[in-house]
């Protein structure tokens, strides 16, 4: 009785915490099957957004103690619809020199909200693709790390950017 309690007390906790979220726009997430290969390339389409308001992006990751690195190297591409392509690599740091994972999580499971870009306006009507892909190297190698271990999910989330009232 008193595990189903508390199991209804943390879900509680959780709908809340989820339900008071007003700047998210979109947050989606894809699972990695065992290993995120190199060449695999995880896409997310985007709704349609507001063309005069600015938003936050973020990379999420969902990693385990399989994962062998301290940092991640991700490519991250926006495809315009105009036919336009960013692309950008990003270093992120996913645990402390202590070794401690960096992401927020109860067990050997944690979340990364990694910053991607700020303050981006999405102008063109039509649609925009985020796609990502890891770009993990072991150093001193040419070749990258074919088979990324312990990341689970991979996700791609839009917060609107709070104006502030002068």
């Amino acid at each position: 009785m008193i595990k189903l309690r508390f199991l209804i007390l943390i879900c509680s906790v959780a709908l809340i915490a989820v339900s008071c979220d007003n700047t998210q726009v979109f947050d989606q997430y894809q699972s990695v099957s065992e290993t995120w290969e190199i060449d695999e390339k995880i896409s997310f389409v985007l709704p349609e957004l507001d063309q005069n308001q600015e938003y936050n992006l973020f990379i999420n990751i969902r990693n385990d103690n399989e994962y062998k690195y301290s940092n991640l190297y991700v490519i991250g591409e926006i495809k315009f619809p105009n036919g336009k392509v960013i692309v950008d690599t990003l270093e992120y740091s996913m645990a402390a020199p202590n070794g401690q994972w960096l992401g927020r999580g109860f067990s050997d499971l944690k979340e990364s909200k990694l910053w991607y870009k700020e303050k981006v306006k999405f102008i063109e009507e039509g649609t925009y693709t985020i796609t990502l892909q890891h770009a993990m190297r072991k150093n001193g190698e040419v070749n990258g790390v074919n088979s990324l271990t312990g990341i689970r999910d991979v996700g791609f989330r839009i917060e609107t950017v709070e104006q502030s009232l002068n």
